[in-house]
């Protein structure tokens, strides 16, 4: 493990895995109490039009990624709240909305197309210092928001009928969850891509449901899942020579079949 953290390239990668299980331990914690995954892989997949628009304009993709990622999660909890539209249409509407607008902008670009592999299955190992940077910063803001609306979300993430009664205005706070959801689909988007977001946004935080039901605890230790999946699948990509993102999803998906296997046989062995 040392030899290879002698190059900047796997040095920058380790500290992006490590950065962005930060935030998608915290916010992991809040889709799978809340059940918002369906939502989760709507916002990451409508971010595809930010990078078709950046690459027309000629900017950093992230630079597109953030205000499409935003206006997806406002639109979408707007939507599925206020008019009578049900969820899962909302979602797919901007779901296909969004990739649509990549497609077309990405098509009018002049010149050859950019690979898009990388933004659509990531690649942790081209990450540079100055999204590094930005990674590290809205991990800041999330933690921020988090610490600032902590007892609000504590509320609706487990009683948001007894939250609306109480006089929280859950609506608000919601749409607030979903930008905070969008800002973690942006910084992991680098790490695992638009289309496996899902799952690294997911995997951590429901096993560590299996180690406690404290939302608090639930953070930390999906955190330190997050953490180890994205390090133990990085590794496993340098040594076998693999691609970096499915790798990491795949060390996830292992882990998270096997505790699925053990607390099943487990809750078998109690009831006999």
């Amino acid at each position: 493990m040392p030899d290879i953290l002698h190059f900047e390239f796997m040095r920058n990668a380790f500290l992006a895995a490590i950065l962005s299980s930060v935030a998608c331990g915290i916010i992991g914690a809040y889709v799978v109490v809340r059940r918002l995954g369906f939502i989760s892989g709507g916002i990451a997949h409508t971010a595809f039009g930010g990078i078709g628009l950046s690459y027309y304009l000629g900017l950093n993709p992230l630079a597109g990624i953030i205000p499409f990622s935003l206006a997806a999660a406002i639109g979408i909890g707007l939507l599925s709240r206020k008019a009578k539209i049900a969820e899962d249409t909302a979602i797919g509407a901007f779901w296909a909305a969004g990739m649509s607008i990549g497609v077309i902008l990405i098509g009018l670009t002049p010149g050859y197309a950019p690979n898009l592999f990388s933004y659509l299955f990531g690649n942790i190992l081209t990450v540079p210092n100055s999204d590094l940077q930005l990674i590290a910063g809205l991990d800041v803001l999330i933690i921020a928001v988090v610490w600032l609306f902590d007892k609000e979300f504590l509320a609706i993430s487990f009683d948001e009928e007894y939250a609306r009664i109480s006089g929280l205005k859950t609506l608000a706070l919601d749409l607030v969850m979903l930008c905070l959801i969008a800002l973690t689909v942006v910084i992991m988007v680098r790490v695992v891509g638009i289309v496996m977001v899902i799952a690294l946004l997911t995997i951590p935080a429901a096993v560590a449901r299996s180690f406690s039901h404290n939302l608090y605890r639930m953070m930390g230790v999906g955190t330190l899942f997050a953490s180890l999946f994205s390090i133990a699948g990085l590794w496993l990509s340098w040594v076998f020579d693999l691609a970096s993102g499915a790798t990491i999803i795949l060390v996830a998906a292992l882990v998270f079949l096997a505790n699925a296997l053990f607390g099943a046989g487990k809750a078998r062995r109690a009831e006999c």
